[in-house]
């Protein structure tokens, strides 16, 4: 049983004392305590949120209470302490795609004044904004992958959300551990483009500060829709539809004039990454560091959603700089080997490759980095930039000493988190591995990411090493014995290959795909067919690698 008893924080002043009578004029009380067995300490700052009894929606944000108690790095923190985190009006909704859905609920929260406006405030020592999210792990049983990509990408790109635990209590009762994190928006200590005024509608003030995303259609909280889509499909043949979405300004106050400029814009360098001469245009369209370290943080991480779903860019003034910069990044609860489904638990294979392994997915990676993959500079210089993180913030020694030191830090929190979720050995979506201790689930992780790291060490080595041609006597790809009575093999004929993946694919004499096939690594590679019967006959293969179709032949069956 909960028991709820008020208290009176700070010093009184008629000040507290008309804010007292605004909360009771809400119907809330000032702040809740969590009571006997209840009441506990912890080294995380704990957050405790009161709406009153309400339920929070997924939209629009009601009005709540939240006080956090922060008695600062390495002090231990009571959740009947003061309130000297902050301690006021919140605006609170649920927030998420797929994880609003899970029991333990993400949140949207805006800090507002006693009248209900928009107020900034420097949350557990983050640069001062109105506005944060509360994210809620709970199929990551580590509780850190978000916390570690942006970690990842705030070493890397221009800016990435800061993260902090905490431990959150909803109208008296424990919710658990979560991360407050910094929301994507514009402003000086977020993404720092130029404010775009609706009156902003020619010359250079027309031309910039937009963020835009990819994601699902009718995605993100109070959109009504895609905004609009690509004329360009993701990938030749494909069915889906990339639809672009307005993040600054915001669909109900982007202005028709900057509609029609930034709609322009990105029409028209879709246009140049199609042109079979793109290479020689695209550094003057993007900025190539963020686009190729957003690039890094996605593989690095294998994030299922990645490229795909909340892909952020932006665009700044003309007069500041007029090239499209990628990121922020955002969005990675299913990353580091957690899913089980497109390959996602593979420390294998390109991230970027996901149009390959599940193409009939509706949400598909874009075109663009299939075609930037095809030029040799942009892939040197992600080789490049990855060997110079990998000697400094993103080596074995800063990888595994962060994994080290959260799972330190959240030793006594994860303990009480799983107590209130009980999921420690159970499958939540989409777990590709279930371990039966908090330990177990960050060794899983360690080894997952120590194994990952070797391979794209092994990759983006092999980017800079120059391809060797095949001997003339022998084509890059041989599938034999040919003919063949029922065992098949892929045999590489190249050395030096900057990709160890390839798509093998069987036809019919009508055309007809009869087998396909995933294979990693190079020299000769035995093709899965045991379970199937080719009729004797003539039939064709194809191998494409990163970059599409590279070898073709003839196979002969014999039965």
């Amino acid at each position: 049983m909960n028991i709820f008893f008020p208290r009176l924080v700070g010093v009184f002043s008629w000040e507290s004392a008309r804010r007292c009578f605004f909360c009771l004029l809400l119907g809330l009380s000032n702040t809740v305590l969590l009571a006997q067995s209840n009441v506990f300490s912890s080294n995380l700052p704990i957050v405790v949120i009161n709406t009153g009894g309400a339920n929070i929606p997924d939209e629009p944000k009601i009005t709540a209470q939240m006080g956090i108690v922060d008695n600062g790095p390495g002090q231990t923190n009571y959740s009947n302490g003061a309130f000297n985190g902050y301690d006021g009006p919140i605006g609170i909704e649920l927030r998420g795609s797929t994880s609003i859905f899970y029991d333990k609920k993400p949140y949207g929260i805006e800090l507002r004044d006693a009248s209900g406006q928009e107020v900034d405030a420097p949350l557990l020592g983050m640069p001062a904004e109105s506005d944060f999210a509360l994210v809620s792990p709970l199929n990551d049983k580590t509780l850190m992958r978000d916390v570690m990509a942006h970690y990842l990408a705030r070493t890397a790109l221009p800016w990435s959300p800061r993260t902090r635990y905490c431990e959150v209590v909803l109208n008296g009762q424990y919710m658990g551990v979560y991360v407050l994190i910094e929301t994507i928006k514009r402003g000086k200590d977020r993404v720092d483009i130029s404010k775009l005024k609706a009156t902003d509608i020619s010359g250079d003030q027309l031309t910039g500060g937009y963020m835009l995303r990819m994601d699902k259609y009718g995605a993100s909280p109070g959109s009504v829709g895609g905004n609009w889509a690509s004329r360009y499909p993701p990938f030749p043949g494909g069915w889906q539809t990339t639809w672009f979405q307005y993040d600054y300004p915001k669909e109900e106050d982007i202005a028709r004039e900057q509609e029609q400029y930034i709609q322009k814009y990105i029409n028209d360098f879709e246009d140049m990454l199609q042109r079979g001469d793109f290479a020689k245009h695209y550094a003057d369209w993007l900025d190539m560091d963020s686009w190729i370290a957003y690039t890094l943080v996605q593989e690095l991480s294998k994030n299922t959603d990645g490229y795909r779903l909340s892909a952020y860019f932006y665009k700044d003034r003309d007069s500041v700089d007029r090239r499209l910069k990628m990121g922020p990044a955002w969005d990675f609860n299913i990353s580091f080997g957690i899913g089980d489904y497109c390959d996602g638990a593979s420390s294998y294979g390109w991230g970027k490759d996901f149009n390959l392994v599940c193409p009939g997915d509706g949400w598909v990676i874009h075109f663009w980095w299939d075609r930037l993959w095809r030029d040799d500079t942009f892939r040197h210089h992600m080789a490049n930039r990855w060997q110079t993180l990998r000697a400094g913030p993103w080596s074995d020694a800063k990888l595994f000493g962060t994994v080290d030191s959260i799972a330190n830090l959240l030793q006594g929190p994860q303990a009480r988190n799983f107590v209130r979720w009980p999921v420690l050995g159970r499958y939540v979506w989409p777990n590709s591995f279930i371990g039966p201790t908090y330990a177990s689930e960050v060794t899983f992780l360690r080894t997952w990411l120590r194994d990952r790291l070797g391979w794209l060490d092994r990759g983006y080595k092999a980017m800079l090493t120059p391809v060797e041609p095949p001997r003339p006597e022998a084509p890059p790809f041989e599938i034999f014995p040919n003919p063949t009575d029922g065992k098949l093999f892929l045999k590489t004929n190249r050395s030096g290959s900057i990709t160890q993946r390839f798509d093998v694919r069987l036809y019919d004499n009508s055309g007809r795909l009869v087998l396909r096939q995933l294979v990693e690594g190079a020299g000769t590679v035995p093709l899965d067919i045991s379970d199937r019967k080719f009729p004797t006959g003539v039939y064709f293969y194809k191998v494409l690698d990163d970059w599409g179709e590279i070898y073709r032949g003839k196979l002969i069956v014999e039965n």
